[in-house]
């Protein structure tokens, strides 16, 4: 591994657990200033106080969303894009470059690739090309990779799954995320089937933190290398306690009752 790549990874992935915590703002493209992230900057400032590991977001992050104080945080610039009026949502083009990302200090890039869509070809050779790009700048890759389209039943189906992380560290990414299949035993094939670190999707908002804490604990008992979860840390009433919480799941290894303590215990005051 070329040095460059190690320094900047030891940002993204903790040294002592080689598992990270991220948080993902690049909802702005494809959704719009939603719900926690009308001031970025303020959001970036709860989750890292919280203890996250990294941010990741389109250049408007590290533009509008920089912070001049505080923790250190890792920064991954996500390269393509869509939004929810397209034609095809589904379908990510790339809006930046991985050159443009080392001009803007960030740690890693990101991608994102759905497999199964009608575009899944242009997303795999972008997806080629970036990690191609990165090996030679020594750029870590984060790779988000979902299964969307026709074939598949459902985004959470193992085999589908397992088959996207796999594409992911074949094609060059040094970390891919994909959705948690719903059982430790289920998970554990996606881990023992894919030679990177593999991180859980947070998802949409959940009504409760149990689900949550359930599905990161059950995620690392399968040997997961920790989490990318959002809307359900920037939309959470307190954004900085339930960050705290999951960042003591994911290093700490604290119980569920020890991280529902965290955040009930604001609730109570």
């Amino acid at each position: 591994m070329l040095l460059g790549k190690k320094i900047r990874l030891e940002r993204i992935l903790n040294r002592k657990t080689g598992r990270t915590v991220i948080v993902p703002m690049d909802h702005g493209v494809t959704l719009g200033p939603i719900r926690g992230l009308v001031n970025m900057r303020e959001m970036v400032n709860e989750v890292a106080r919280g203890g996250a590991n990294a941010v990741l977001g389109h250049m408007g992050l590290p533009l509008f969303g920089h912070r001049k104080y505080g923790k250190d945080l890792g920064l991954i610039l996500h390269l393509s894009g869509s939004t929810v009026w397209s034609p095809d949502p589904n379908t990510k083009v790339l809006v930046n470059s991985v050159e443009m990302a080392l001009k803007m200090g960030a740690d890693a890039v990101s991608i994102h690739v759905n497999i199964g869509a009608e575009d899944e070809t242009e997303m795999l050779k972008d997806l080629g090309m970036v990690s191609v790009t990165a090996m030679e700048w020594g750029m870590p890759v984060l790779a988000m990779m979902y299964t969307r389209g026709e074939k598949f039943k459902s985004e959470f189906d193992v085999e589908g799954v397992k088959h996207a992380a796999r594409i992911a560290a074949e094609l060059g990414a040094d970390i891919v995320k994909v959705n948690y299949t719903g059982s430790v035993s289920s998970f554990r094939q996606v881990v023992e089937g894919c030679p990177i670190p593999v991180v859980i999707a947070g998802g949409e908002r959940a009504d409760d933190e149990k689900s949550i804490f359930t599905m990161i604990r059950e995620s690392l008992e399968a040997g997961g290398a920790g989490v990318s979860v959002g809307r359900n840390v920037f939309q959470h009433d307190n954004p900085r306690l339930m960050m705290k919480a999951i960042f003591k799941l994911v290093h700490k290894k604290i119980s569920m009752a020890e991280a529902l303590e965290i955040v009930h215990a604001a609730k109570r005051r």
